[in-house]
């Protein structure tokens, strides 16, 4: 379902970072989120294709995996997968419903504080009614994402085997603060006593600020060239190595270099939480690594048209690693919308160079900026750029040019565009 009255109802809540809330209605629940083994992925960029690998490879010896991911592209269900499929339309209602009358008993429990629970936000909601789901699936293991930041997450309420913090980078500045190092201190928030950590490349002002909280609570981390090594030949092929796991020349299925990365990470999260279950075998690796999805991540729709989520400047930056790698053979056209706590002009000035003109526009989402406002944040770039409504109207006049179309800059639009072509 595109979504639900009862989440359209708690989306009037916005944004409210804190475990207070949440942990007590989890509480009243039945404490959903402690009935599975879990492991946490935090990360500015990454995180949702380190859940979808980790997911691959754990289904590859045979484990029944559920997720947890945000935000969604098409459809809300996408946050809650049993074996990478989404939860359907009617058990998502059944679990809504549960949830919000769970949600009345609680807040006629609290008395005078009962707009506590009227408080809680679609994100607390469909979070919540994903643990319950996971729970009431008896999963074999949970497979959690981070919505935003770490510390004050809904999803950081989990006791995990295994914990992961994928990449740093500045987004949700006004939630997380100005800086990596403050950003750092959020994301390392997941971090629990005792538990693995393990780690994508960060740089050293982020790297600095996790050695400190991890060796504060007494959390092994795990490192890239240190506990773990990864990388690639020419063509692309993974290799890695953590103790008995010895891969090489293996093909990824999603593209792009900082996959790469990805897939360490998930490797070695599969790694650890398979240590004593029997290891990861080298062909469930190879298989896992092959079987994975990731819609909307450089998701090449038709032959002209590539999807891509990148939503702040480091995904920009990937984008255009990739676009790099791609022959140039006629007019490169950005379609390009943005959420209004974004950094647009910083996103495009990252793809400068690599596309011939700029078509902006929106899509029906709350915080999308108007093709127009857009289009006025980027002046002066060095690109031609049209203001061109929205995107029912952006997409065939970017695609009327011919050559290739890029619509990128919002996890939104990818999914607004892939309604657009006939994916669902």
């Amino acid at each position: 379902m595109l979504d639900h009255p009862i989440l359209s109802d708690a989306a009037r809540n916005g944004v409210r970072l804190g475990l207070n809330r949440m942990g007590r209605f989890l509480d009243a629940l039945g404490a959903p989120h402690l009935a599975v083994p879990t492991l946490h992925i935090a990360g500015t960029n990454g995180k949702g294709s380190v859940v979808r690998t980790v997911a691959s490879l754990l289904e590859a010896v045979g484990l029944r995996t559920g997720e947890l991911t945000s935000p969604h592209l098409q459809h809300v269900n996408e946050r809650i997968r049993v074996r990478g499929v989404p939860i359907a339309d009617a058990a998502l209602d059944r679990l809504l419903n549960e949830v919000a009358l769970a949600r009345r008993r609680w807040s006629e429990e609290l008395g005078d504080e009962g707009a506590e629970a009227g408080a809680l936000t679609y994100f607390e909601l469909s979070t919540a009614a994903g643990f319950l789901h996971l729970a009431q699936e008896q999963v074999d293991v949970a497979i959690v994402e981070v919505g935003m930041g770490g510390r004050l997450d809904a999803t950081n309420l989990v006791r995990p085997e295994v914990s992961a913090i994928v990449s740093i980078g500045i987004d949700h500045t006004a939630e997380l603060g100005p800086d990596i190092p403050s950003i750092a201190a959020e994301k390392a928030g997941i971090i629990k006593a005792g538990v693995p950590v393990v780690l994508g490349p960060l740089d050293g002002a982020a790297m600095r600020v996790v050695r400190a909280i991890a060796a504060d609570r007494g959390a092994p981390l795990v490192l890239p060239g240190e506990q773990y090594k990864v990388g690639a030949n020419r063509q692309g092929q993974l290799w890695f190595e953590m103790g008995a796991l010895q891969l090489a020349e293996v093909p990824l299925a999603l593209p792009g270099h900082h996959q790469v990365d990805n897939a360490g990470v998930a490797l070695a999260m599969a790694s650890l939480f398979l240590q004593s279950r029997g290891g990861l075998p080298v062909q469930a690796a190879v298989d896992g690594l092959a079987a994975v999805r990731h819609p909307g991540r450089l998701e090449w729709a038709t032959p002209d048209l590539l999807l891509d989520a990148a939503h702040n400047v480091a995904g920009a930056t990937t984008l255009a690693a990739y676009l790099r790698s791609l022959p140039r053979q006629g007019q490169r056209t950005l379609l390009f919308g943005s959420s209004s706590d974004k950094d647009p002009r910083a996103m495009a000035v990252a793809l400068e160079g690599l596309v011939d003109r700029i078509v902006t526009t929106h899509c029906a989402h709350p915080r999308a900026l108007s093709a127009g406002t857009l289009a006025e944040a980027l002046i002066g770039i060095g690109v031609p750029v049209l203001p061109a409504g929205p995107v029912e109207e952006a997409l065939p006049l970017a695609r009327a040019g011919g050559g290739l179309v890029i619509a990128a800059g919002s996890i939104f639009l990818a999914g607004a565009v892939r309604e657009l072509v006939g994916i669902s």
